[in-house]
């Protein structure tokens, strides 16, 4: 177990204040916390009434209104319809990378930080879990103590292993038991098959997945003879960085999020990519305002 702890900043949660979370419809019935139903029956503030019909809560029957009119209303109440926010952050090797002062894990970790914040203002429940080649998965919850315990939680987590998100989309997918909002946060450094896979098997629930990019992955910048980590494998590659190579390399990792692109496209997901040198409250903005409405 490491002693280290990743810095993970939330001083720009201030700045989120100013944003509503949208869900998108097609989630559930309604959309998330504060946007509200029509239920006759036990609700929350009452709208008004409407005739009796069998099979309604006899509790509900307004009885001052019978003794005045000699016929059954019942009263019609406004009614709460949440949805859970299921957050998956990937914690393998290749995420404990920078060339900068944020490594990809940490600014991935803000995000899920801040989208269980926006999720908090509507007082729904959410869970952030994290994965590699397995997944420790966290039980959903809500309010603000549960989203400072997770915070905490993510600074201290051991990053390790290969990423295997299909594997563990399998396991977390037998504790989702309604329709949810489903975040997963990652670089997607791994065979397009199991993403591919991973995304299907979300794809009936609203979807959203978020790649964190090195800007040295996204641009490589490296020129002339260079030794290459891999970061999951710890195998080394001795190579020359010639502008062919890089030509070459950006074309593979274009085709590569290109790939994402057009699976999240043809099922109706959300697909975002940032570098960790961006802004994390312009992140925010740029995928709330790009959401598929």
């Amino acid at each position: 177990m490491s002693d280290r702890k990743h810095r993970i900043d939330v001083d720009f949660f201030r700045q989120l204040d100013r944003f509503t979370f949208m869900v998108r419809k097609r989630v559930s019935s309604a959309y998330a916390g504060s946007r509200r139903s029509t239920h006759s029956g036990r609700g929350l503030d009452t709208l008004g009434y409407v005739e009796y019909h069998p099979g309604d809560d006899l509790k509900s029957i307004d009885w001052n209104v019978y003794a005045r009119s000699e016929k059954l209303y019942v009263r019609e109440f406004e009614e709460d319809k949440s949805v859970t926010t299921h957050i998956l952050l990937d914690s393998s090797n290749s995420m404990d990378y920078s060339t900068g002062d944020v490594t990809k894990y940490e600014y991935g970790a803000m995000l899920a930080a801040g989208f269980a914040y926006l999720v908090t203002k509507d007082n729904d429940k959410f869970g952030i879990s994290t994965y590699s080649e397995d997944i420790a998965i966290s039980q959903t919850h809500r309010g603000r103590r549960y989203l400072l315990r997770d915070i905490d939680r993510l600074a201290e987590v051991d990053l390790e292993g290969k990423t295997a998100l299909n594997n563990c989309v399998e396991q977390y997918e037998r504790v989702i038991h309604s329709r949810s909002l489903v975040v997963i946060i990652s670089d997607f450094m791994e065979d397009l098959s199991s993403i591919e896979s991973a995304i299907y098997r979300l794809s009936h629930h609203d979807l959203m997945l978020i790649q964190v990019l090195d800007t040295s992955e996204s641009d490589l910048s490296m020129h002339g003879h260079v030794k290459l980590l891999d970061l999951e494998t710890d195998d080394e590659l001795k190579t020359y960085l010639s502008n062919n190579f890089k030509d070459k390399y950006q074309e593979e990792l274009q085709a590569h999020i290109d790939g994402i692109k057009n699976i999240c496209d043809h099922v109706g997901a959300d697909f975002f990519t940032f570098t960790t040198d961006t802004p994390i409250f312009d992140a925010f903005f740029h995928t709330i305002s790009g959401r598929r409405l």
